[in-house]
This record gives C-alpha cells, sequence and structure tokens, in this order.
C-alpha cells in the first residue's frame, strides 16, 4: 500500500516552482507518492515532473475532471470526441512521468447535472473508457473511476452504480476509485460500500467531511479501514483537502471551497501522513487479537 497527498494541498500552479513546491513538499512530509492533477495537460512539462520525482524518489499518479466541452456522456459526438483526446494525452503525460494510474471524473464533466444520466450517454462513455484502457494498458497504466457526489455528476455516486457501470465498460484495465469525502455524503456507512466493491477498488481518496484535518469531522475513519483490511486491499491510498489559501480563485469556486480550515499545508499533510498510517496500522494488529 502507498500513502499519498494531492498536489493540491501544496500548490494550485503547476508551473516549474508549483510542480517543485508540491513535489518537494510531499516528499518531507513523509509520502510515498504525490497525486497529481492534469488541469492544462497541453501545457504540462512531463519532463521536468519526471525529473523532479525521480530526484526526490516519489511515485505519481494524476487525476482530473472533465468539463462540459470534454463530457463522455454528450450527445454531442465532437465533444466525446475531444474528451477521448484529451485523456489520451493525459495517459501519455502519466506514462512520461513515470506513473501509474489516472483517476478521479473522467468518465462525465465534473459538474451539477440537471437531470439524470440517458442510456446513450452511459453507453457513449463506456464504449470510450474501454478504448482508453486498451490504451493506457499499452502504456502500463490503470484507470480509476472516481465516485463522487450527486453535486459533480449523475453518473456514479455510490459504490454499487460503480459496479454496474464497470459491467458496462467491460474492461479488465478499470476499477472503482472510493472517496470518504464523497461517501459520506451518498452511502449509507463506510464499511458496506468497501466489501461491495472488494477486489475491483483500485483507488482510494482520504478526505475529512469538511475537507480539513483528518479526524476533525464525521467521517467515520475506522469502519472505512476495517473495510480496506477486510478486502485485503493494497493500492494507492491518497490523502486530499482542499484550501484557498493554496488553490486559484476558479478552482476554489468550482469545488465549492467558501470557508477554509486550514492554512498551514506542512503541518495538515504531515498530521495526514501520520494519521492515515496509524489507522493502518491499528487495522493490522486486529489480525493478532
Amino acid at each position: 500500500m502507498q500513502i499519498g497527498a494531492h498536489a493540491l494541498v501544496f500548490t494550485g500552479t503547476f508551473d516549474r516552482a508549483g510542480l517543485t513546491t508540491a513535489i518537494e513538499k510531499t516528499k518531507k512530509a513523509g509520502f510515498d507518492l504525490i497525486e497529481i492533477p492534469l488541469m492544462g495537460p497541453a501545457t504540462f512539462d512531463r519532463d521536468l515532473a519526471a525529473r523532479l520525482l525521480a530526484d526526490h524518489d516519489l511515485g505519481a499518479t494524476a487525476s482530473l475532471g472533465l468539463s462540459e466541452s470534454t463530457d463522455l456522456t454528450s450527445p454531442d459526438t465532437q465533444v466525446v470526441d475531444a474528451g477521448e483526446r484529451m485523456l489520451t494525452e493525459c495517459l501519455d503525460i502519466v506514462g512520461a512521468m513515470g506513473g501509474t494510474r489516472l483517476c478521479g471524473v473522467i468518465y462525465s464533466a465534473m459538474k451539477k447535472y440537471m437531470e439524470p444520466p440517458t442510456t446513450a450517454g452511459r453507453a457513449s462513455s463506456a464504449a470510450a473508457i474501454n478504448r482508453l484502457a486498451t490504451r493506457a494498458a499499452d502504456l502500463g497504466i490503470h484507470l480509476s473511476l472516481e465516485v463522487v457526489n450527486r453535486y459533480e455528476t449523475n453518473l456514479l455516486n455510490t459504490g454499487r452504480a460503480a459496479l454496474g457501470f464497470l459491467d458496462e465498460v467491460d474492461h479488465p484495465n478499470v476499477s472503482v476509485h472510493l472517496d470518504t469525502y464523497h461517501m459520506n455524503i451518498e452511502e449509507s456507512d463506510m464499511f458496506s460500500p468497501v466489501l461491495d466493491v472488494a477486489d475491483r477498488l483500485g483507488y482510494v481518496h482520504i478526505g475529512e467531511s469538511h475537507r480539513g484535518y483528518l479526524g476533525s469531522g464525521t467521517v467515520d475513519f475506522d469502519s472505512f479501514f476495517r473495510g480496506l483490511a477486510r478486502v485485503n486491499y493494497d493500492g494507492p491510498v491518497v490523502f486530499e483537502s482542499f484550501s484557498s489559501s493554496v488553490v486559484n480563485a476558479d478552482l476554489s469556486r468550482m469545488l465549492g471551497i467558501w470557508r477554509n480550515l486550514w492554512d498551514d499545508s506542512d503541518d495538515l499533510a504531515a498530521h495526514a501522513n501520520r494519521f492515515i498510517r496509524d489507522k493502518v496500522n491499528a487495522v493490522r494488529s486486529i489480525e493478532m487479537h
């Protein structure tokens, strides 16, 4: 199991200075890997990222959320084609960085939809993800589809919904990505969904109910980590938290960061690293009981 941090904990920009800051601080906080959001793939310096990761002996994954202009569920085939092209470019970036996974809301736009998904929209997205999964497999990269709350997609809001969609995608190189922040909104509990997804779980985000310090909100982390242990999960576990003191105004608006619960990313990250590792170790000790 690799414990990681989302780069937006440390920076909201991904030029040379931003990448350097995020990678250095992730390593300093004690994490094994960094998740880099590919918000601007056309201008992202993949070679620089690869060098910095190698210099700091840090693993990498990447994530993003699609927009209305790249929505794979769109009835407009040009929009779907644009989304597939962008995700193909993101896969090339992940491969160049030496990364192992591309995750996030990569199956629809990350927005509040005003209608449920259509049958045609689901089929369009599933077909595109299937094609992308084959490309990803050729590069040694795995795809994970993030389950998020109803205000950020109309397609995958629960673990069970994700399993149904994976059946439609029908490709072994695609898995479910669970996020405790979103689970706390949509799921009935924090244990059952992990067991439901089981060996189809490929990626985990750890976030508190209010996006602040872990353990200071309402997420039942004890049950969640017991679930991970029960299904023998051994993939990435990545801390995610946002503050407008770090990310830019546009991203703050998109993520709904109306109040800040922290302003010291170094302390927040070090605390999260200890918190996650303590939970993992505590659950492992149950085997000795």
